[in-house]
């Protein structure tokens, strides 16, 4: 596993470390878990132990051979504001979002991406997916031959207790089921550290770049629109 760190909030090339980061296998989850999320992702309150995960802070990240994390960096305030996960060829973007205890958000989320790629001339579709309800959003997007295509995206989003997150799926997996799978089989796993202090609605989780890790700033590359309060339209290339 590699990390790269971006400097932009803006889709970043994977760098390569001296010493890619090797980890154990993380802790089972405790049994007991129940509902949409049986199967993840988890809150922290729901596994045993955080041994073996990849800690960004808010997130941990279950390490998987052939996985590189992307972190992306609002440049302003040197925020970590996305973790990528890069695998056979496909991405997965994470953000985890603050949320009231009593109020789901994704249903009123997936209408404000809506609006957004609309906005923009393109089309979203809601499908049914692994993770309940989907979108999958297609943004126009000039050829390599100078012909008028899309770029395709996939949005999957999960409600936990006081949490939200928020997964795009990107390159084949955003429109294949099997490239998809085992990205999807990573983000089940993934746990979301809320922690205790209160924060408004939608604001984002703190990530951070693990302390045994270590990254080399890529060159910035054009592809991602960072959202602000909450979660908004993200550009994949």
């Amino acid at each position: 596993m590699v990390f790269g760190l971006g400097r932009k909030a803006k889709k970043e090339q994977a760098a390569e470390p001296d010493e890619p980061l090797t980890l154990a296998e993380p802790a089972d989850v405790e049994a007991g878990s129940t509902g949409r999320r049986a199967n993840g992702p988890f809150d922290a309150s729901e596994i045993s132990s955080r041994d073996g995960y990849v800690d960004l802070g808010a997130l941990l990240i279950t390490p998987s051979e052939g996985l590189q994390l992307r972190l992306e960096v609002e440049e302003a305030t040197q925020r970590v504001v996305a973790v990528t996960m890069d695998l056979n060829g496909s991405s997965l973007q994470l953000q985890a979002f603050a949320a009231p205890k009593t109020e789901e958000l994704w249903d009123e989320i997936r209408g404000q991406i809506g609006q957004s790629v609309g906005a923009q001339g393109g089309q979203v579709e809601e499908v049914e997916g692994e993770f309940g309800t989907e979108l999958v959003a297609k943004l126009p997007a000039g050829l390599p031959d100078g012909s008028q295509g899309y770029r395709v995206a996939r949005f999957i989003g999960v409600d936990g207790p006081r949490w939200f997150l928020r997964g795009v799926l990107g390159g084949a997996a955003a429109l294949d089921r099997d490239a998809a799978g085992p990205l999807e089989a990573l983000f089940k796993k993934v746990v979301v550290i809320r922690g205790d202090s209160p924060m408004p609605p939608r604001d984002l989780l703190q990530l951070r770049l693990p302390k045994d890790a270590t990254a080399t700033p890529p060159p910035a590359a054009p592809g991602l629109q960072e959202p602000e309060r909450g979660p908004e339209i993200t550009q994949i290339g």
